[in-house]
C-alpha cells in the first residue's frame, strides 16, 4: 500500500517507515508537522495517512483537525491516528466513519498487529486500540441500552468496535464463532441497531450509537 506518514518525532518516523518499508509498503510522503498536509494527500493520493495526534506547532490537536480534514475532502483514504495517551475528545465523529483508526503507540511493539490494524484501515474498516474503546463506552454507559448488556456481550462489542470480524472476536475471547454470532446479534437487538453481513457496519452502527450520547 501508498502511505504518507506523518510524526514530529525523527526517531519514531524513522522507525515507522523502516517497519512499513521493511513489510513492503511504499511511504510516499513522510513529514514532521500537519501543515499543507491537506494539499499534501490530494497530491500524492495515498491509500493510508499515519498521524501523530500532537504535532507542532501547538502540540495539542494538530493530528485530529488534520484527520478530520482528511476524511472530509478524501473519504475513501484511510486515516490512523497515534496517540501517546488516550484522548477522544475529538475523536468521536471520526470513529463513526469507515477507514478510520486510532491506536496507542505502544500498539507499535506487536509489530504483526499494527500492521494488520493499518491494512484494514487502508481498507475502509476500523482500528480501534480497547483503551479508547474502554473509554468510549465508558462515557456513554448508561444510555442506548449499554446498562442491559451482559458482561460478555460487553466483551463482544469492545472486540467489534476495534474492527475484529466475529471469527476474530471468537479467537480472542476462546468462543465459538456460532457463540460469536449469537451475542452479536443480541447486543444488536438491544441497541436497537439492524444486524448485516459486513462486520465493519456493524462496529460504524455500534459506534454511532456510542457518538449519540
Amino acid at each position: 500500500m501508498r502511505l504518507t506518514l506523518v510524526e514530529d518525532q525523527v526517531l519514531l518516523r524513522e522507525g515507522l517507515a523502516g517497519l512499513f518499508r521493511d513489510a513492503g509498503h511504499d511511504v510516499i510522503g513522510s513529514y514532521g508537522h500537519a501543515e499543507g498536509l491537506i494539499d499534501v494527500v490530494a497530491e500524492q493520493q495515498p491509500d493510508i495517512v499515519v498521524l501523530d495526534i500532537r504535532l507542532p506547532p501547538t502540540h495539542t490537536d494538530e493530528g485530529t483537525r488534520a484527520a478530520a480534514e482528511i476524511k472530509a475532502a478524501h473519504p475513501a483514504i484511510g486515516v490512523l491516528l497515534l496517540s501517546q495517551h488516550v484522548e477522544t475528545a475529538h475523536t468521536v465523529d471520526l470513529v463513526t466513519r469507515g477507514g478510520f483508526g486510532y491506536l496507542l503507540k505502544d500498539r507499535v511493539l506487536d509489530v504483526a498487529d499494527f500492521l494488520a490494524a493499518v491494512d484494514r484501515v487502508a481498507r475502509g474498516g476500523s482500528a480501534l486500540d480497547p483503551h479508547v474503546v474502554g473509554q468510549l463506552m465508558h462515557r456513554t454507559d448508561g444510555r442506548w441500552g449499554l446498562t442491559d448488556l451482559t458482561a460478555r456481550e460487553h466483551d463482544v462489542l469492545r472486540l467489534m468496535a476495534q474492527g475484529y470480524t466475529n471469527a476474530g472476536v471468537a479467537k480472542r475471547l476462546f468462543l465459538s464463532e456460532r457463540t460469536v454470532e449469537a451475542h452479536v446479534r443480541r447486543l444488536l437487538g438491544k441497541l436497537d441497531i439492524t444486524d448485516t453481513a459486513d462486520a465493519h457496519r456493524r462496529v460504524l452502527a455500534v459506534l454511532t450509537y456510542l457518538r449519540a450520547a
